[in-house]
């Protein structure tokens, strides 16, 4: 069966972005550092490269390794699509969770305007690889119950507000780290399994 697993940015005191989205202020490292960890999570996930770069970090005939599916609530997607991108990752199904998006901007994405927990037990019945929950903190918070798996890609900064990883209901859920990678940066990717 598919798994749903939330793979994101997350800031020591628990932020994926800042108030108003702002992702801008994580840590890179210098340039050989920021290549390397880029250079390795680009060989692991490389489906989580947007389209519109691909090319560019050398992934354009990358097959999709781990993922063929994003699931994303509309602040996530809302950026790019405000820019002019309105299928930010052409290459994987691409779903956006939102109850005040009112048609779909693109062919290629499907709008979720009610339940995404029985969307997502839908998907995990299909087959292919894996879904790759992009964010938010709200819809991960409403999708608790369904994620199998956690990728923290932790990063050493503190933001002191902003964008919850989680963002619902006190529902204390347990994880059982099953790998976990240090880089020169000071990044460090922990996957998590549900119990």
């Amino acid at each position: 069966m598919r798994k749903l697993v939330y793979y994101i940015a997350v800031t020591i005191d628990g932020y994926i972005a800042g108030p108003d989205g702002e992702v801008d202020f994580y840590p890179q490292g210098d340039e050989e550092q920021a290549a390397a960890y880029a250079e390795w999570v680009n060989a692991r996930y490389p489906e989580t490269v947007p389209t519109l770069i691909r090319a560019a970090h050398g992934l354009a005939d990358t097959p999709n390794r781990r993922f063929d599916t994003v699931l994303m609530g509309l602040g996530t997607y809302g950026p790019g699509l405000r820019a002019g991108f309105p299928s930010p990752y052409a290459h994987l199904r691409q779903y956006v969770v939102s109850s005040t998006l009112t048609s779909t901007p693109d062919p290629a994405v499907t709008v979720v305007d009610d339940d995404p927990l029985a969307v997502v037990r839908d998907l995990k019945q299909q087959d292919g690889l894996d879904i790759w929950l992009c964010g938010g903190g709200l819809l991960a918070g409403t999708l608790l119950p369904e994620i199998d798996e956690l990728i923290i890609k932790s990063y050493p900064v503190v933001a002191g507000s902003g964008i919850p990883a989680f963002n619902g209901k006190f529902t204390p859920t347990s994880f059982t780290s099953t790998t976990r990678t240090t880089f020169p940066n000071d990044v460090t990717i922990t996957t998590f399994t549900r119990h």
